[in-house]
């Protein structure tokens, strides 16, 4: 429909900034029902997904009005709905390069300082600990995309930081100690990874130790797929074992459509995904 429509035509000849931002928030609408509609596990019996079952699946029901303040309980909500309130911990996902900060405010310093003014909201409404986290590969545009980590993340003084010894690096997470009235926050600060749990204020951080299964990530090994043919038997560091159904395209942009037994069909960025030839 966004096709026929000359929706995406529309907006993608649009270059001034509430032109780009319509595109890419049409692109990740797009994205979120292919992710969703890739759930679906045919051998499990399960039928073919709606529209209504997609709303049904990312609609946030809320009433505030109603809600108990003593139970326990996440709250999810953007850094501006953010401004103004408090919490014990805070969780900031999405600290990625071209995501926060976003591509568009790259193109002007301005905007850039007040990218970096809305992460110091962020880091502030946390009164215990706050956790910062990054992906390591994320599916933008259609495809699956390597991810840096923020600048952000480089200019925390490394004192108020705890993150995993230099060789995890498949850990992409860690937690983060912080005082609200540091003064020099918007200086940049040179930043070293350290296996040492730093203490501050008489408080301890936690060390955040990977888990298994990032363990087995990281020992996987791929192998060159630039001879890869449909029938062959392939084995991918997520997905398990699957087939190789077609393969399509020119290098760089090759794909291929592999089943897999206990996901379904995956269409894979060959440049990306991480496979092992079995047969």
């Amino acid at each position: 429909i966004a096709s026929s429509t000359g929706i995406l035509k529309g907006l993608y000849d649009d270059k001034s900034p509430e032109g780009v931002a319509r595109y890419e928030n049409i692109q990740e609408l797009l994205n979120g029902m292919k992710e969703f509609t890739d759930q679906v596990n045919p051998e499990a019996g399960e039928g073919v997904n709606t529209l209504a079952d997609f709303l049904l699946d990312v609609a946030l029901l809320t009433d505030l009005d109603q809600e108990n303040n003593d139970e326990p309980k996440i709250s999810l909500m953007t850094i501006h709905a953010a401004k103004g309130l408090e919490f014990p911990y805070v969780f900031v996902v999405g600290m990625e390069e071209n995501l926060f900060p976003s591509q568009l405010s790259l193109n002007s310093r301005s905007d850039l300082e007040e990218e970096r003014r809305l992460f110091y909201v962020a880091l502030t409404r946390a009164k215990t600990q706050a956790f910062l986290s990054y992906a390591l590969t994320r599916y933008r545009w259609g495809n699956i995309t390597h991810c840096e980590p923020s600048r952000f993340i480089e200019e925390i003084d490394a004192q108020y930081v705890d993150l995993p010894p230099e060789n995890q690096e498949v850990n992409s997470g860690f937690s983060l100690d912080f005082r609200k009235e540091r003064s020099n926050f918007n200086k940049p600060q040179s930043r070293k990874p350290t296996t040492q749990v730093p203490t501050l204020g008489g408080k301890k951080l936690k060390k955040v130790s990977p888990s298994p299964q990032r363990a087995q990530t990281e020992m996987f090994e791929s192998d060159d797929v630039s001879g890869l043919q449909a029938g062959m038997q392939v084995k991918h560091q997520k997905f398990g074992k699957g087939k190789v159904l077609s393969i399509e395209g020119e290098s760089p942009n090759r794909k291929a459509t592999v089943f897999f037994p206990s996901t379904g069909q995956k269409q894979l960025l060959l440049k990306f995904a991480k496979l092992k030839i079995l047969s």
